[in-house]
């Protein structure tokens, strides 16, 4: 692939190995446990902060600092989004954010609306078009740490919002250091095709999860909403269908979907230095769209052979391959303290 980096240094035990396996295992119990016992310190040293994010929305995130643990503060905040349908506490975003805490950065671990338990916090319900609130919840953690480097990093759906906001950090009026996206979604569209084509497991997994979140926000806003008739078909691409012509301003799906593509000419005007990481054998992102995406100076794109989506499980419990690499960068172009001077 033209302008795109092969790296071929993720390499994980033949039991590891597939794509179901490495996108499933991302969420599975098996990992749940040891994630969650490796990210105790940032949990605990986390505090909740709702966000004005303009026009009366507020959304959700946690900041874990070192100087509750008794460190020098950080120089450098990293602000994760998780996955659709994933939240703050999702097992990808706990594994990265506390890799990111032990070398001292400052965390912030952002809800999209009506994720995590969020879905009393705004009516309007929540779609992937939603971008100017997260412009905004970046904005609003930009004024809370005015002195910070701000570093943005996503997964899955949250890897498209975070490069869809620096690509509108200009006009907005962020200065962004640095933007990591873990198998970001590029081509909605696409993505959808591949779930009805791929194991019945993925397709369930999300109607299971959405309908769920969809009666948590019936339930917080009953006057408003009665989900009973969306939910009726328990399929994934009828439910989006149905979301679209009852609950936004596309007149129809394929409106809907292309306006949060980053495919085509969407980055074309990135200028925030950026890095993507994605694996050729994503079952829900295809590898073919990651050569739709414009190439800027700003953006560098590395692929693995394997990875599954967003998976680049090494071994259970640590870091993931993903984990490193995105650390390793960091740690290179926007480290979380000022370099001390020679001789001090």
């Amino acid at each position: 692939m033209t302008g795109i980096r092969l790296d071929d240094s993720f390499r994980p035990g033949w039991w590891l190995r597939g794509r179901h396996r490495q996108s499933i295992l991302p969420s599975a119990p098996l990992l749940k446990r040891a994630v969650e016992r490796r990210a105790r310190t940032l949990r605990a040293s986390s505090t909740e902060i709702l966000l004005d994010c303009g026009d009366g929305v507020r959304l959700q995130c946690f900041h874990s600092s070192p100087a509750r643990r008794g460190r020098a503060p950080g120089a450098a905040v990293v602000v994760l989004l998780h996955g659709w349908e994933g939240s703050a506490e999702s097992l990808y975003v706990l594994s990265l954010g506390q890799a990111l805490f032990d070398c001292g950065y400052e965390v912030i671990r952002l809800n999209l609306r009506d994720h995590g338990s969020t879905h009393h916090l705004n009516p309007e319900l929540f779609h992937s078009c939603r971008l100017p609130e997260v412009v905004g919840a970046v904005q609003a953690i930009a004024s809370r740490f005015p002195k910070h480097a701000l570093v943005l990093g996503g997964f899955s759906l949250g890897g498209n919002f975070m490069l869809r906001v620096a690509a509108a950090a200009p006009r907005a009026g962020l200065q962004i250091a640095r933007v990591v996206a873990v198998s970001p979604l590029l081509d909605p569209a696409h993505t959808l095709d591949a779930l009805d084509a791929g194991p019945a497991i993925y397709r369930q997994y999300f109607v299971l999860k959405w309908t769920r979140s969809l009666l948590r926000k019936q339930a917080a806003w009953p006057d408003l909403y009665d989900f009973a008739p969306l939910m009726r078909s328990r399929d994934l691409r009828q439910m989006t269908r149905d979301l679209v012509l009852a609950h936004t301003e596309y007149p129809d799906m394929s409106a809907y979907l292309s306006n949060y593509a980053i495919t085509g000419a969407r980055l074309a005007s990135l200028t925030v230095p950026s890095l993507l990481v994605a694996a050729l054998d994503d079952p829900m992102i295809p590898a073919r769209d990651i050569e739709r995406v414009t190439r800027t100076d700003a953006l560098e794109i590395v692929t693995t052979m394997r990875g599954g989506h967003c998976g680049f499980v090494e071994a259970l419990g640590q870091p993931s391959w993903a984990d490193r690499l995105i650390v390793a960068d960091l740690l290179r172009r926007v480290p979380p303290r000022p370099a001390t001077p020679a001789g001090r």
